[in-house]
């Protein structure tokens, strides 16, 4: 039974510009190999509505799950909630629920809670809400979008309140091996190895030496921890040190 599919929308124009370096792709790939997701997919886009739409909608059609993050804070760019909402063809308001979370928040904190932090509140009908432990705006579940917060904390503490209720496979594994030669004498055997053992995944990337000569650190990945070991073992007899 292959894992459940995924993909990954990452939101905001500040990613595009250079002006933020993404970090989130990075902590949700290494969490969903672990909770047996096959993430397929990661797609940057800028916070246009129409471009939001239509990339959640291809996405949600080609995979089991999406993963959004960014703009759904309370500034007039932050317009994911709304887009998610059009995707799916539901109305979105100020949720009663939401609203009690950010009034005991803010309570505490002695902030007021104006119309812009309010905006927070704001969840599509038939969303499930996503836990936010850090700064306690919930985030979203709607059918199989989950839409999360772009800034990293915030983000990652949301993948460890989401991820426990999703189901998901068999967890992967990865090893790497070094290899010091060219990837023209790694191809061949590689090649062979991969077209022998479809159901992993087998990359090259390689690295320059210091004298000059190049190498490779080869990836296998798969859900078979025995057969990606066995494979390293194969590569490393082919490219004795």
């Amino acid at each position: 039974m292959p894992n459940p599919t995924a993909a990954m929308l990452v939101i905001g124009d500040e990613i595009l510009s250079g002006r933020t370096r993404d970090a989130n792709m990075y902590h949700l790939s290494g969490k969903l190999s672990l909770a047996g997701f096959d993430l397929r997919e990661v797609r940057v886009i800028s916070d246009d509505r129409a471009a939001i739409i239509s990339a959640v909608q291809a996405l949600a059609a080609q995979n089991d799950h999406v993963f959004t993050s960014g703009g759904i804070g309370p500034t007039h760019d932050d317009i994911t909630a709304d887009c998610i909402a059009a995707a799916f063809n539901k109305p979105i308001d100020v949720r009663d629920d939401a609203r009690h979370i950010l009034e005991a928040h803010y309570a505490k904190t002695g902030t007021v809670l104006n119309e812009a932090r309010l905006r927070m509140a704001r969840i599509p009908v038939g969303a499930a809400l996503i836990e936010n432990p850090v700064s306690a705006a919930p985030g979203f579940t709607l059918g199989n979008v989950h839409v999360m917060a772009g800034v990293p904390s915030v983000f990652q503490a949301m993948v460890e309140s989401l991820l426990p209720g999703l189901t998901g496979g068999a967890p992967l594994v990865s090893q790497t091996l070094r290899i010091e030669r060219g990837e023209g004498d790694i191809a061949g055997p590689l090649g062979a190895l991969a077209a022998e053992f479809p159901m992993l995944s087998m990359g090259s990337y390689p690295f320059q030496l210091q004298n000059g000569k190049y190498g490779s650190n080869i990836v296998v990945r798969g859900a078979d921890g025995d057969l990606v070991q066995g494979v390293i073992e194969r590569l490393a007899a082919s490219f004795p040190q």
